[in-house]
């Protein structure tokens, strides 16, 4: 969709280098998401042009990975056996001969090559925790650099938290010994700060409390207690009920540059929030040992998602968020940036994105055959992200909770070592650009069940220009991302016997279907059920996904986009699709009013927003064309007609809207074409391409981009040119398919397969 585009990113490119040249972190794009395709002539037996000869490369910011470090997961440090009560898993079991470092939940910087690192209560809970002994050890990593390096990481001492001066005010493991040392059945340590006096302040998560120690890890006061209210794990509720979620206490602490303030974030939403979304930050004042009045809202990306860490750099305040699943499941591990006090349209903490854990740069190939995520890109997919510590040079050092010895993200059946990372978050790097415009079709569900936000981040990292959620309504008018409203196919719903009851058969455009339909459930009834792949037999790899991801919404998905950065260094589009849009509003249910103000909200609504609406049907376009600026997409069918129209008995069919006069008709309303492939080339009888038909000329006459729909890469998608072998769910030559539609004339793609999209239009190999 090359006239749009080329405009939009003229308007965001001033806008995203003001904002990186002005911090001290700045942020960029995720990585392609395999090093950049070196350009190269192509050529196919259709005779597709060459993407080469007005090809230029752009310099983008994409985090690199500068040094690696890890300690082995079966290390013990002195002291008594531990994990009497911990879970077996991959092949480890309890008691160890000393104590376990499972993984490190937080550090502080040192300034000399060492960091203060601390391990969290244990093994997950109180219960099977009370032989951890809590402890902050001081490491020297040994960094793998480019040039070389051990990689390992040295412990050289301890300190164990103790409480000898009683001030406690509670009963704990070790209640009648001198020292008192502190047990992971007593506090679940989680976020560190060091004050300027030297002291340390560390954030927990049973009560939640702050403590502060001395240090030599003694306690120096009693602990703090939240203001807004425990959790069910805390000691002294009293009956009092929670108001922190368990275990979803301060996993994160930032502080002022001064030291004087603390910012204490909950890792999860509040008892009873009505956004679960929300995760709040207070301040502490070190000076009065109080809690100000301050508080502030951040949105993480999806409910479940978990604030891990956060610092305060230059008067940024990074965050990093992470979900709970690990390896290629893992959707969410990233670090955002924003600044107490600026917030957006609802209230909320804008944010920018700094860095993308799961695609790192890595020329220097660090760890390269360490297991899964070890090669270029890199990828920091553990499923407890958890320390983030900025260094002095505007670098960052990452390290991993492993849960020991649950995790097992880099080799399965095979505890995940601790593993300490150094980011630059500012490197720069040379990528091809492209004119044509690459839509991850339902996100890249060539690779993950269709309309989830792993299908949708996925998108982004193999460089997708624009994401595409199809949208429908709940019965509560709320908006969701799913192919049709019928999810029989793609959710677990027959799975749940509480809503067997609403199994019914619906009229869905004059056709009858049987199954389960959004608007019988509440978005929060939804949110209980998961995705399922749609096609298992076409796409088998992608049932091991089955059951993982929830339903999005369509509020979530405009906010990854706005809050993502496409690969060539501009921000990442949206092409939210209408579905059904006649049936919905026959029952109430209207979507295009919802729509707009979701644009609105996300502050997407307006003309040069990285926005394409479509439709199958015409009346509600021409009523969005009144509603909204932004722009419209005319979805046209190989065959039959649009929906509205043959309700209100109107003749015209997609063949009538795709002549040079419809063309020009659909112009008045829209901005883009968008054709099913064999609009624009049909098919001979044997299934090779035949000439183009003369649709993208007449929609370019008329003024319409063109984009063409759906390239995807098995056998039973692809002309029988660009199969290979003859099994239909094989993968063919999909680049050289694309190619040719993209010599016929036009400007972008709905594809399934991101990554050779951006292979197609680039000149990559497929």
């Amino acid at each position: 969709m090359r006239p749009p585009i080329q405009s939009l990113r003229r308007s965001i490119t001033p806008l995203l280098v003001a904002a990186l040249t002005g911090a001290a972190l700045v942020a960029g794009p995720v990585a392609p998401a395999a090093a950049a395709p070196t350009p190269a002539e192509s050529s196919t037996s259709t005779g597709a042009r060459s993407t080469t000869a007005r090809q230029v490369d752009e310099i983008v910011t994409t985090p690199r990975l500068v040094a690696r470090a890890a300690l082995s997961a079966d290390y013990l440090a002195p002291g008594p056996q531990s994990g009497r009560l911990a879970t077996p898993a991959n092949g480890r079991r309890g008691p160890f001969a000393g104590q376990v470092i499972p993984g490190f939940s937080a550090a502080v910087d040192n300034g000399d090559g060492t960091f203060w690192a601390q391990p969290d209560n244990g093994f997950g809970a109180k219960g099977n925790s009370a032989d951890f002994l809590l402890r902050l050890y001081l490491v020297r990593p040994h960094w793998a650099r480019a040039g070389g390096g051990s990689g390992q990481v040295q412990i050289l001492r301890y300190i164990t938290l103790s409480d000898p001066d009683h001030l406690i005010g509670f009963d704990i493991v070790h209640q009648k010994t001198p020292r008192r040392l502190l047990t992971g059945d007593d506090f679940d340590i989680e976020s560190l700060q060091r004050g300027a006096d030297g002291t340390l302040w560390i954030g927990e998560e049973f009560g939640p409390y702050l403590l502060h120690v001395d240090p030599r890890g003694r306690l120096l006061q009693a602990p703090v207690p939240f203001p807004l209210g425990g959790s069910p794990q805390n000691p002294e509720l009293n009956g009092a009920a929670p108001v922190t979620r368990q275990s979803g206490g301060f996993e994160a602490l930032a502080a002022s540059a001064s030291r004087r303030y603390l910012y204490p974030i909950v890792e999860k939403s509040l008892v009873g929030e009505s956004d679960p979304r929300r995760r709040v930050i207070s301040e502490f004042d070190t000076r009065t040992g109080r809690y100000t009045a301050r508080t502030w809202s951040y949105h993480v990306d999806t409910d479940a998602n978990l604030v891990a860490d956060a610092q305060i750099v230059r008067g940024d305040l990074l965050i990093l968020e992470r979900d709970d699943f690990d390896g290629d499941r893992a959707v969410t591990k990233r670090i955002y940036r924003t600044r107490l006090g600026r917030t957006d349209r609802d209230g909320t903490l804008t944010k920018t994105l700094v860095v993308d854990l799961l695609q790192l740069d890595n020329p220097a190939h660090l760890g390269a055959g360490g297991g899964w995520g070890t090669g270029d890109p890199y990828s920091f997919g553990y499923q407890s992200v958890e320390t983030m510590v900025p260094l002095a040079d505007g670098r960052l050092m990452i390290a991993n909770d492993n849960n020991y010895p649950g995790n097992s993200a880099r080799r399965p059946g095979t505890p995940d070592d601790t593993e300490m990372v150094i980011i630059d978050p500012a490197a720069r790097t040379r990528v091809p650009a492209h004119e044509e415009t690459i839509i991850g079709h339902r996100g890249a569900s060539g690779y993950r069940p269709e309309h989830t936000l792993a299908s949708y981040e996925l998108a982004i990292r193999q460089c997708a220009d624009v994401i595409e959620p199809d949208v429908v309504s709940t019965k509560d008018g709320q908006l969701v991302a799913r192919h049709e409203n019928d999810i029989s196919g793609t959710t677990d719903v027959a799975d749940h016997p509480e809503f067997a009851g609403r199994k019914t058969t619906r009229s869905v455009d004059g056709t009858a279907i049987t199954g389960w339909f959004t608007e019988d459930f509440t978005l929060a009834e939804l949110r209980t059920l998961r995705a399922r792949e749609r096609l298992p037999q076409v796409r088998p790899a992608n049932t091991a996904y089955d059951g993982l991801y929830p339903i999005p919404t369509l509020a979530e998905v405009l906010d990854l986009a706005r809050h993502s950065v496409t690969c060539t260094g501009h921000q990442v589009g949206v092409a939210p699709e209408t579905k059904h849009p006649t049936y919905f509003a026959g029952i109430g249910l209207a979507l295009e009013q919802p729509l707009v103000e979701a644009l609105e909200r996300a502050g997407l609504n307006r003309r040069k927003a990285p926005v394409y609406v479509q439709s199958f049907e015409v009346g509600n376009l021409q009523q969005l064309h009144r509603l909204t600026r932004v722009r419209l997409v005319q979805n046209i069918d190989c065959s039959g007609a649009p929906y509205d129209l043959k309700a209100a008995g109107d003749p015209r069919t997609y063949a009538d809207l795709a002549s040079p006069a419809g063309l020009v008709q659909v112009a008045r309303y829209a901005d883009v074409a968008s054709f099913c492939k064999d609009v624009m080339i049909p098919r001979d009888p044997d299934g090779t391409l035949a000439e183009p038909s003369g649709a993208i000329a007449g929609a370019h006459r008329a003024g319409l981009e063109v984009v063409g729909w759906t390239f995807r890469r098995e056998n039973r998608f692809l002309p029988a040119e660009y199969r290979r072998g003859e099994d239909p769910n094989a993968v063919g030559d999909l680049t050289g398919e694309i190619r040719t539609f993209l010599a016929a004339g036009m400007d972008g793609l709905f594809t399934d397969n991101p990554d050779l999209g951006f292979a197609a239009v680039n000149g990559g190999a497929s």
